[in-house]
């Protein structure tokens, strides 16, 4: 009886230690493909980190921290608070490569292991300012487009009137000045402009012309016989600007009324 107890005895104990010998050892994490980085290495884009492949025991974990380096890819630095799987390009990163390292941990250990860089980070490519195509801005703060970026509902507007002298007191020429803008208050060149006095025969007729960058267009006029150089007198100009191409009468096209002060000699 007590012979068969203690032979009992000693195939648990047996038993005991042959379970302790089966228990495994668990692998730290080992390297089996490089971390890399995705996304386009272009100032204000988000580079994301890939992993890459690693062995050992599971569960892994994974931490980052993102580096600056040379354009050869080299003397890299860490980038401060930058240990997300995913960063967005500052203007501080434009002409240098990146490149992440990540560190798998599990409970054995961690290991690291650092990406290939990524291209040469570059600004991004500039965009048209806001509005209409052909921007050009003026030394007088204005901006100039061309007439063909004005459309309807859009329309033209002569805004400026300038005659030289102001008062016309010889039948000598005399300049006519106007600029044109649209009803957006932009600056339009190469509108067409045309002038004609009124009643008709006072000044000679004067061929259509384009207004310059600034808006302005300039015509020199040539008074006839019939221009009345009186006291308190007017020259009525009729003006006109619009798009080549479209009808006189449509589109964006304008018409205003101005008058020049006429006087005795």
């Amino acid at each position: 009886m007590l012979a068969a107890a203690a032979g009992a005895a000693a195939m648990a104990v047996a038993s005991a230690v042959g379970i302790a010998g089966a228990s495994t050892t668990a692998d730290p994490p080992t390297v089996r493909s490089l971390p890399a980085v995705t996304g386009e290495a272009v100032v204000g884009r988000t580079l994301t980190a890939a992993n890459g492949t690693w062995g050992g025991t599971e569960p892994l974990t994974f931490t980052y921290q993102w580096r600056r380096c040379g354009r050869a890819g080299s003397n890299c630095a860490n980038i401060a608070r930058a240990t997300a799987q995913t960063y967005v390009l500052v203007p501080a990163d434009r002409g240098h490569r990146m490149r992440v390292r990540v560190t798998a941990t599990n409970s054995v250990g961690s290991r690291s292991a650092v990406s290939p860089p990524s291209a040469i980070v570059r600004a991004p490519a500039s965009s048209p300012p806001p509005g209409p195509a052909g921007q050009v801005k003026l030394a007088d703060g204005k901006i100039s487009i061309p007439v063909t970026s004005v459309s309807s509902p859009q329309r033209l507007i002569v805004s400026g009137v300038e005659f030289q002298p102001s008062v016309v007191r010889s039948r000598d020429p005399f300049t006519a000045r106007f600029r044109v803008t649209d009803t957006r208050g932009f600056v339009v060149r190469s509108a067409l402009v045309y002038m004609i006095g009124l009643p008709y025969g006072r000044i000679a007729n004067v061929p259509e012309q384009a207004s310059g960058t600034d808006g302005w267009v300039a015509f020199q006029v040539q008074p006839t016989a019939r221009l009345p150089l009186v006291n308190g007198g007017a020259l009525v100009v009729f003006v006109r600007a619009r798009k080549p191409g479209e009808n006189l009468l449509a589109g964006v096209s304008t018409r205003r009324l101005v008058q020049v002060r006429l006087g005795a000699p």
